[in-house]
């Protein structure tokens, strides 16, 4: 982990590979590459001239997949198989999900705090199986147009995203044989689209304000000496340019009395959506939008939708508030506002961002393009091929710990800055469990047995508490001089063990470079490994918890639920070591189903009992 001779910055001894910024949205996607003779970040076009990918997901009923526009034609004709908006569910629980019914397709409610999974017919899929569908597609658009292969990538995800979004993110474009070097912030990368950053001497605030087809967030962001600090966030994950349609579509249904019609004829509501998308782009170059539509004459000014538009953009108005008064800043404070995202050309937005920042946006790159623009340009700097910009000491490979079954879970990923500092909390598996063995691993690969194993130490002494209850923060740090410092304590009783990893110099460039194309190459088999101990586990965990609830609870259950249960129970565990991922999770799905509605009425009886004779 400490300072290695080749340029680990690009994780390859080819230092002649493309390497392409991919911007993965909510609506759409995107892959750009700084060009080779210009030396301008270009988005790719397809002979149809379209850089946006859709970013959607279907699945044919023979297992073929299509992505982007082919598979958008399916939205309305085969709903169940085409996911869309996969970015929303992306390290999320069940209950982190809003509103799982307006998806169309089947997300899984595991009744745990498990991440999502989505059903299409029998098969489970995680959001990282679905992104890395959208990731493999870009990648194959952009070795078309360059006519080479592409293996590396810089990928951009929202501010907000937390570690397991961001993990996940990275897993996606592994998983569609890409070596992710780095994960930036959209902001950061829309700020070095407009050349903000670049120079070492530079120091400025800026707010980057991103409306796009389906959310909205603000960044206020710190810039010095080429470091991008997030200050704060804020915005809405379910406000963005769809509302703005939706509110064109509800003007014409009131004015037309079509609320029954849109309701029954799926088609003819989906035709008049994307009318009023139509007519919202339109009114950003004239006053008025008339078109004659199934007998229907549908009309808007821009007066009109303007009014319409009105109180959603002051929402993200009072978010931008918001995020000023989080970062301690008055909008004079702010040097530059960036605008990105596709509905910011609507004039009524630049006019009320600009009013309330007091000074004209920054809106000349195209606000579909600019975030992926800017990936372009951060994986040239990890190419070396702008020396302008320093690169600080990165590590050359992941670091981790094990968990159960084996699996390598990711603190630090690989080629990130150091000195840096990462921590997760983890429970215990076994009730009164006094120990827990962490291990730490260097290394790609989603076993541990097929990494480096580094050190590894007892925390002993936790309480004994019922498994779950306990919370043991493990925490990385790596300072300046590469050293590794891995600490474990239990947060309820301050138990505390720690150890030091002096940087590993045994690891040659090839052994680097060998350990990196592993991954790669095992990615896929790596995935479906990984995702059958997760089931596994799960399973042996549901199994532990239900049997556990029927000892306790079992005389509030018929004997019919007993026996059903114990049915379910016993053929889950006859199939742990033999079934598939998918037939595991149907089991586990089946057990949930069937335990749901007792447990909720033991729970409610146990309220009931608890506020027996209290007053609220």
């Amino acid at each position: 982990m400490g300072k290695i001779s080749i340029n680990i910055a690009t994780g390859s001894l080819q230092p002649k590979q493309t390497i392409v910024g991919i911007d993965l949205g909510t609506t759409n996607s995107l892959v750009a590459i700084i060009h080779p003779d210009s030396r301008q970040p270009i988005v790719l076009k397809e002979v149809d001239q379209t850089t946006l990918v859709p970013s959607i997901v279907h699945f044919g009923q023979e297992g073929q997949v299509s992505v982007g526009n082919e598979a958008k034609s399916f939205l309305v004709s085969d709903p169940e198989r085409t996911v869309f908006s996969v970015k929303r569910l992306m390290g999320k629980s069940y209950a982190d999900v809003e509103d799982a019914s307006s998806f169309g397709y089947e997300v899984i409610d595991d009744g745990l705090e498990n991440l999502v999974k989505i059903k299409v017919d029998d098969t489970f899929y995680t959001p990282i199986e679905l992104s890395s569908f959208i990731h493999k597609s870009l990648k194959q658009r952009a070795e078309h147009l360059l006519k080479t292969p592409v293996t590396q990538a810089v990928i951009t995800v929202p501010a907000y995203f937390n570690d397991t979004q961001r993990q996940a993110t990275r897993d996606a474009g592994k998983l569609a044989g890409l070596d992710v070097l780095r994960i930036v912030n959209e902001p950061t990368a829309a700020s070095l689209a407009y050349g903000i950053g670049l120079r070492p001497d530079e120091e400025k605030t800026i707010a980057v304000y991103d409306l796009g087809g389906g959310t909205f967030d603000i960044s206020i962001l710190q810039i010095s000496g080429g470091v991008f600090e997030v200050l704060s966030t804020h915005g809405d994950t379910y406000l963005g340019g769809d509302d703005l349609d939706k509110a064109i579509v509800n003007s014409w249904q009131a004015e037309h009395a079509l609320g029954a019609r849109v309701s029954t004829d799926k088609a003819f509501g989906q035709s008049l959506r994307l009318l009023a998308e139509q007519a919202k782009k339109e009114l950003s170059e004239r006053d008025r939008f008339d078109t004659d539509f199934e007998g229907y004459k549908l009309r808007i000014t821009r007066e009109a939708f303007n009014g319409l538009a009105a109180p959603l953009i002051d929402k993200t108005i009072k978010a931008c508030d918001m995020a000023l008064r989080d970062a301690g800043l008055a909008p004079g404070a702010i040097d530059a506002v960036v605008m990105v995202g596709g509905s910011t050309r609507v004039p009524a937005v630049k006019e009320a961002v600009s009013r309330f920042f007091g000074k004209p946006v920054s809106d000349e790159v195209n606000p579909d393009e600019v975030v992926a623009l800017g990936a372009a340009i951060q994986a040239d700097i990890l190419a070396g091929n702008n020396k302008d910009v320093l690169l600080l000491d990165i590590t050359p490979l992941s670091l981790g710990i094990e968990t159960m079954g084996g699996l390598m879970d990711v603190l630090i990923p690989r080629n990130a800055k150091i000195p840096t500092r990462a921590g997760r909390q983890y429970t215990t598996q076994k009730d009164g469990q006094s120990g827990m063995r962490i291990s730490v691993f260097q290394g790609e690969r989603d076993l541990v047995k097929d990494n480096r194993k580094l050190a590894e130490f007892n925390l002993a002494g936790i309480p004994g508490m019922p498994a779950g209850l306990p919370k043991v923060e493990v925490s990385f740090l790596i300072n300046a001089d590469g050293i590794l410092v891995v600490k474990a304590k239990e947060l309820r009783s301050g138990v505390e063990q720690s150890i030091e990893v002096k940087p590993q110099y045994g690891l040659t460039d090839a052994e680097v470079e060998s350990m990196l194309l592993d991954s790669i190459q095992h990615a896929k088999d790596d995935m479906q490994t990984r995702a059958l101990v997760e089931a596994q586990t799960e399973a042996r965990q549901l199994i532990e918890t239900t049997r556990s609830f029927l000892s306790k609870n079992g005389s509030m259950l018929d004997s019919s639920e007993r026996a059903e249960t114990e049915g379910a129970i016993n053929g889950l565990e006859s199939r742990l070591e033999t079934a598939t991922k998918d037939e595991l999770q149907h089991a586990i799905t089946h057990l949930n189903d069937i335990s749901r509605p007792y447990a909720e009425r033991v729970m409610d009886e146990a309220i009931r009992t608890a506020m027996k004779g209290r007053k609220i």
